[in-house]
């Protein structure tokens, strides 16, 4: 473990949305099953109808894979290092690893693509990135994030995909 002692920050307030049924964002029923993806737990995400938030909701609870932590926590995502066009269907994730050297940087990526995957409709385009700078060997961490054919191999891999998993999925055991 290359950051046995990270700094942890406190999580931000879940923004509370009122839902206005009948206002122009409002979806009626038959738009949602329209885009609904296949993961039922995704059904909150898509009726809380708001961009950049909608999106940091959906990932603010990934699990750092090497600490009992969020990824919010750690700072290493926040609301401002996502962008969401939603008429060019793109969403854009910058990420700030840790530390300069973090052996887990493709391991979160890989987390944000998959939970992002199963989170919004197949016609949005998913950008995942290091942060500028953050990160020794960014570019080739940049590259095997956003290339379809290495992601699908390294999700191949069942140790990988465990790690993924238990990223993904743990977040109710490490809601500190």
């Amino acid at each position: 473990m290359i950051n046995a002692h990270p700094v942890v920050h406190a999580k931000k307030e879940r923004v509370a949305r009122s839902e206005d049924l009948h206002s122009d964002d409002a979806l009626d029923a038959l738009d949602v099953f329209d885009i609904l993806p296949p993961v039922a737990s995704s059904i909150c995400f898509l009726l809380d109808l708001s961009t950049e938030l909608l999106e940091f909701d959906s990932v603010r609870d990934i699990k750092d894979p090497e600490h009992p932590y969020s990824l919010e926590q750690l700072s290493v995502l926040s609301e401002e290092s996502i962008t969401v066009d939603e008429k060019l269907g793109r969403i854009k994730i910058i990420f700030t690893p840790t530390v300069k050297h973090c052996s887990m940087a493709t391991v979160i990526g890989l987390c944000l693509r998959v939970k992002l995957i199963q989170s919004f409709p197949p016609h949005f385009k998913v950008d995942i990135n290091v942060s500028p700078g953050s990160l020794a060997d960014e570019e080739a961490v940049n590259k095997l994030l956003n290339d379809k054919e290495r992601v699908c191999a390294a999700l191949e891999n069942p140790s990988l995909r465990q790690l993924v998993d238990e990223c993904l999925y743990s977040n109710e055991l490490y809601s500190l």
